[in-house]
């Protein structure tokens, strides 16, 4: 059911097969719950196998991000969005992750385009545009099949992350369906990445960082990688430890919603993209596809049943998940820190720098 990946010091990324999740019985789900529960407190990352989603799926999205980076620049950004609308194409050099936690680095190498869910289509009663607008796709003339390789896409990493929502419930010792209140009109947003340099320019400018240093902002991402090194996670010592996708594997981490439901004895845990070059300095290819299973917005996140001390305040106030993504994107996108995610910042590079993290094992 796990495995252990090769280690860089004492650093692993737990492998975690959960195909036999839906059919398993109770010593196969115990011992499937245990193993998450245990990378969730320890790491806040996993690399998940067994999800079924097909290797065609992964092919066709990638085929589709290469056309469309491919597009010449005034044409990709043409998909601009303002920046409170999560949506369409961000240029190289747009954003700063780290300003998301109050910390001022340099512009964000990588160019992305995001996509989510579209709230026109809601039947519950309008969805608020700030969270579910309509996206931006590129001419179907110019980048023919982007969409239905990305709806695919969007469809399995879903469908992946909902399963994982009832196999933390489990872990956590509650019903499997406890979150299914609180993700029935999800804030679900897809981002595809890909790293390179403006026209003209051929080496990375020392400090620069493909992504900077940030933690994400709801309860689940499944990541799709290219196995090139870049993507680096922040252990108990204060070292970086670098990460690559296992064959098969989906990378899957913790966002902070589930960090603050469990007041952090679940980790959301910080992480950076390098840029990924070669011996010379030059950029190489890597792409990601990052899907954030971020839930409601207007769901209210306070620390669940047993997981505040007796005796003792929880570590973060209520907040909607709306909320809490709207102030991480004025940073990430708007450039625009704030003093509640400076002192958040703090806190986590302090607990993560003396290993003395709540729930630590």
């Amino acid at each position: 059911m796990t495995e252990v990946p090769p280690q860089q010091g004492d650093f692993t990324v737990p492998v975690i097969d959960v195909a036999r999740w839906a059919e398993g019985g109770a010593s196969v789900r115990a011992a499937l719950a245990s193993a998450v529960d245990a990378a969730a407190r320890t790491v806040g990352f996993m690399q998940i196998t067994g999800h079924g989603i097909p290797a065609a799926a992964g092919r066709d999205l990638a085929d589709a991000m290469d056309a469309f980076f491919a597009l010449p620049r005034a044409e990709k950004s043409a998909l601009v969005a303002p920046p409170e609308i999560n949506r369409g194409y961000t240029p190289p050099r747009a954003e700063k992750l780290s300003l998301s936690l109050g910390v001022t680095s340099p512009e964000d190498l990588f160019e992305a385009f995001n996509v989510g869910v579209d709230g026109a289509g809601h039947t519950g009663g309008a969805l608020p545009a700030t969270h579910f607008a309509a996206n931006r796709w590129p001419d179907p003339g110019r980048v023919p099949g982007f969409r239905a390789a990305v709806d695919t896409w969007f469809r399995h990493a879903g469908g992946l992350a909902r399963l994982l929502t009832g196999v933390f419930a489990h872990a956590l010792g509650l019903d499997e369906g406890f979150f299914g209140p609180y993700t029935d009109h999800s804030v679900d947003v897809l981002r595809m990445n890909n790293y390179a340099l403006p026209a003209g320019e051929t080496h990375v400018d020392r400090g620069r960082m493909g992504m900077g240093a940030h933690t994400d902002y709801g309860i689940v991402t499944v990541l799709w990688a290219d196995r090139v090194p870049g993507l680096q996670i922040l252990g108990d010592t204060g070292q970086w430890h670098d990460v690559l996708p296992a064959e098969g594997a989906l990378l899957v981490n913790l966002g902070d919603a589930l960090a603050r439901w469990t007041n952090d004895q679940w980790r959301s845990t910080l992480h950076r993209v390098l840029p990924p070059t070669d011996a010379e300095g030059r950029l190489v290819r890597r792409r990601s596809a990052a899907y954030f299973h971020d839930g409601n917005h207007n769901a209210v996140i306070s620390p669940l049943p047993g997981c505040v001390p007796a005796g003792a305040d929880p570590l973060y106030p209520p907040v909607t998940i709306g909320d809490h993504i709207t102030a991480k994107l004025a940073g990430s996108r708007a450039l625009r820190p704030h003093e509640d995610a400076a002192r958040e910042s703090a806190r986590l590079l302090a607990a993560d720098e003396s290993g003395t993290r709540t729930g630590d094992r």
